[in-house]
């Protein structure tokens, strides 16, 4: 498992959603042929949420990219077809519907969601190259979510405060970003960390 899937994961837990990473879509023939990718192996999301109560499933495509220049904007508005290639299932509509209506079919059949769940895309970045603004913009309008740096600092410092709890990201959040001050759980005593 990836690093930044498993924080993006427990900042999705946090609002609600259960999480899987590393979720295997198998493709059928016909399937993959529809695609263009004959010989494709299963299409692999980075991570998968379900949150019941709105029968929502979220596919989330994690980009860390935090010792690079981050996400480029211009894979998103048609001038770099090169960078367009690293965020397929945003730039390909038709491989997009194929996956998400296999992967609806598999969670459904799984017993993982409800029938008929919403699915929508998203993208999480730990660094963006380019105008971040456009770029909300730009998902807004096509219906998915992104989740920028500044989001994702956010929500770790809600990860922060809260009490103590068994995982990676929330125990690397709190040591890195306490302060010097003691973390308080919801009766107002100190927390371990």
């Amino acid at each position: 498992m990836d690093a930044f899937e498993a924080v993006v994961a427990a900042i999705l837990q946090r609002q609600g959603y259960w999480t899987l990473t590393s979720v295997k879509v198998e493709l059928t023939k016909e399937e993959k042929r529809a695609i263009d990718r004959h010989s494709s192996p299963r299409w692999e999301l980075d991570v998968v949420a379900y949150r019941g109560k709105d029968n929502e499933v979220r596919v989330v495509e994690c980009k860390s990219f935090l010792d690079s220049p981050g996400v480029d904007c211009s894979a998103f508005d048609g001038s770099n077809k090169k960078a367009e290639k690293r965020y397929k299932l945003f730039c390909e509509d038709t491989l997009r519907k194929v996956v998400f209506r296999r992967l609806e079919q598999q969670l459904v059949s799984g017993g993982f969601c409800a029938k008929n769940p919403t699915i929508r895309l998203c993208l999480a970045a730990g660094r963006i190259r380019g105008d971040e603004s456009w770029l909300q913009t730009h998902f807004k309008k096509k219906g998915w979510l992104l989740l920028g740096p500044e989001c994702i600092r956010q929500e770790l410092k809600k990860l922060r405060d809260v009490g103590y709890e068994n995982s990676v990201a929330a125990v690397v959040t709190k040591l890195i970003m306490r302060e010097g001050k003691p973390v308080r759980n919801e009766a107002g005593i100190d927390a371990d960390v």
